[in-house]
């Protein structure tokens, strides 16, 4: 009976093969490398986590940048809102984000926020509540606390100027009337709006938040400055008293 007596010891001991779980982004094709990739076919070409590994810059030993950036979007649901809610020490917990890393991702989301800003600050006619919620998006978005704002009206309903009058916590801000009217009247504007958020993202006005609109409109009324609205603004939508007919 044939034996394997004869096979070498080296030839009975088997053999291990070491898949690498990732690869160097310098190892991709140069058309797949982010940095490449968005000289040779545009900005438009890349994915979120691609646009984002180019912030990064580098990943770790085993994670090229992309995989850490993959993880991170993975980890907020693939939703850059939630995202830009991240701060720079949330971000931290990530492997492969020290502190600087983290820095560049909050820096970046905020010059996008602030681009949004700029293009809302255009001069507007306010003609419906959905009108003052895209006004006020780029000011109030992904905020984990409370503020209070007026828009400013003219005669003919143009945004004279958007201010901020109060921040607070996540449970409530405090709006001084005195504060409210003042900058109206400084400004000689014919009207004002209200608006504040939700950090919750509960649309509904609390009671407060009632008594505080009623009592708005009436100092308003008395010095001829109309209140025209008074927005409950969340991420996901808003609440308009006027469009409830509660104003």
């Amino acid at each position: 009976m044939e034996t394997f007596d004869n096979l070498s010891e080296e030839a009975s001991i088997p053999v291990r093969y070491q898949t690498p779980t990732s690869f160097s982004i310098k190892s991709w094709a140069e058309e797949d490398r982010p940095r490449e990739k968005l000289m040779q076919k545009g900005r438009t070409a890349l994915s979120d986590a691609e646009l984002m590994a180019i912030l990064l810059g580098s990943g770790t030993a085993k994670l090229s940048a992309v995989d850490v950036a993959k993880l991170i979007l993975a980890a907020v649901g693939n939703d850059l809102n939630e995202l830009a809610r991240l701060s720079v020490k949330e971000l931290m917990r990530h492997k492969g984000i020290g502190e600087a890393k983290a820095i560049t991702i909050v820096a970046a989301l905020e010059l996008g926020r602030r681009r949004r800003e700029t293009a809302a600050a255009a001069r507007v006619t306010i003609t419906c509540s959905a009108d003052i919620y895209e006004l006020v998006r780029p000011n109030l978005q992904d905020l984990p606390h409370e503020e209070f704002w007026v828009i400013l009206l003219n005669r003919a309903n143009v945004v004279m100027r958007k201010t901020s009058v109060s921040s607070g916590g996540v449970a409530g801000t405090v709006a001084d009337p005195k504060m409210i009217f003042k900058e109206a009247l400084e400004q000689l504007a014919s009207s004002i709006i209200l608006i504040h958020n939700h950090p919750s993202g509960n649309r509904n006005p609390s009671a407060a938040d009632i008594a505080l609109t009623r009592k708005l409109k009436s100092a308003g009324q008395f010095l001829d400055l109309p209140v025209l609205d008074h927005v409950i603004y969340t991420d996901q939508g808003y609440y308009s008293f006027a469009d409830e007919g509660i104003l």
